[in-house]
């Protein structure tokens, strides 16, 4: 059994309580908003759950992270990035990113983006918390990704891509500006083979928590200013 969270103060119970099957289902119920999100990802808790479900928080053990000094530019990759077929922006279209991520997870029949995640997460990023990187094509996004910054980590979200290669072209812009501003890891919450081929890797629930300490500490400079800087 697992607990169920008071609607108006969720307290979240230690992560190593989390089920293993279904591996990391630790609590249900609570809500979405910006204070209760940001202090589930200071716990190292994610929401997730299908719209006929009720709110359900994950820590999965082992958990998917990328250190940014260990990224994978594989040889496509570079001879991609060295042709700069799109252009990178930060937060310049943060609804469209998110709807175009809920439509290919809708799409492949997974768990998807509900309309309750939708609006909290776009209330998240106005409070500053949540963040989008896009890829361009003129006027058109073909990729991009979203996530959440508290303080010295990234808790990536969701990317989507519409041209080859755009996701991760988006993904090494941001590593490259999480690392310039200090970033000790970006979480990618589970396994894909999209994320293991750019260097992400599995460690203990245990390990992962060592490094939430950093969500107290302060980057050494905006990325996303750093990103803007460097649009082109």
């Amino acid at each position: 059994m697992i607990p169920w969270l008071d609607e108006r103060r969720p307290a979240f119970p230690p992560t190593d309580q989390a089920l293993t099957d279904p591996d990391g289902l630790l609590a249900a119920g609570g809500n979405l908003s910006v204070n209760t999100l940001v202090d589930a990802y200071r716990r190292g808790i994610f929401p997730w759950f299908n719209d006929d479900d009720p709110i359900l928080w994950w820590s999965p053990n082992p958990r998917c992270v990328v250190f940014p000094d260990e990224i994978h530019i594989s040889k496509s990759l570079k001879k991609t990035l060295r042709k700069q077929p799109f252009r990178i922006t930060a937060d310049i279209d943060f609804p469209q990113v998110i709807d175009s991520c809920a439509q290919l997870r809708q799409d492949s029949e997974g768990t998807w983006i509900t309309d309750e995640m939708y609006d909290a997460y776009i209330a998240l990023h106005e409070s500053g918390h949540a963040h989008s990187v896009e890829a361009w094509q003129g006027d058109e996004l073909v990729g991009g990704l979203y996530g959440i910054a508290i303080g010295r980590i990234f808790f990536g979200e969701s990317m989507f891509s519409k041209a080859t290669d755009s996701s991760k072209v988006a993904f090494v812009h941001l590593v490259q500006a999480l690392s310039d501003a200090g970033f000790v890891m970006i979480d990618c919450q589970v396994e894909s083979p999209h994320l293991l081929s750019l260097g992400a890797r599995s460690i203990q629930r245990s390990d992962f928590r060592r490094f939430l300490p950093a969500c107290d500490e302060r980057p050494e400079k905006d990325p996303w200013q750093g990103l803007k800087d460097n649009e082109r």
